[in-house]
């Protein structure tokens, strides 16, 4: 049997692992910071090299076509690595184009969708994809060395 995401729930009163949700996501990669990325602000879109995202994650600029061990690069605050970059990473919310701007707090994404959001970037992509903020929906069905997850855990 192939688990597609779009026949999945989620038991909110549960506790155990899961995927996050897109905000849990962003404001965990932040980990209290406010630029492009927790190792500081970008100054290469495509790419070159980045010197704050040569710090903390993989992207084209130096990833050298492939993906890497995890813990390689910098932590963030919170001691967690590889959230810029490498691969993509799912979230549990489902992709619609108009997602909250400026100060929000634990924004709920949309109850259905086509897509699932995927947080971080790549080893493949442009520096600019790899931001704190950027964002990308992929097929819940979709499979690829480009993907991966991190789980949260609820109490």
């Amino acid at each position: 049997y192939r688990i597609s995401g779009k026949n999945v729930s989620w038991n909110k009163s549960a506790n155990g692992y899961r995927l996050p949700t897109e905000a849990e996501w962003e404001y965990a990669c932040r980990a209290g910071t406010q630029s492009a990325f927790y190792t500081g602000r970008i100054t290469e879109e495509k790419c070159g090299h980045d010197p704050a995202l040569d710090r903390a994650g993989w992207y084209c600029g130096n990833a050298n076509s492939k993906t890497h061990s995890v813990g390689q690069k910098a932590p963030n605050a919170w001691g967690l690595y590889d959230t810029h970059g490498n691969v993509w990473e799912w979230c549990w919310d489902w992709y619609d184009k108009d997602y909250p701007r400026g100060t929000v707090t634990d924004p709920a994404g949309p109850s259905s969708g086509s897509f699932r959001v995927s947080r971080g970037g790549g080893w493949h992509v442009f520096a600019r994809s790899c931001r704190s903020a950027n964002r990308y929906g992929f097929d819940p069905g979709d499979r690829s060395f480009r993907l991966g997850f991190r789980l949260f855990r609820s109490k």
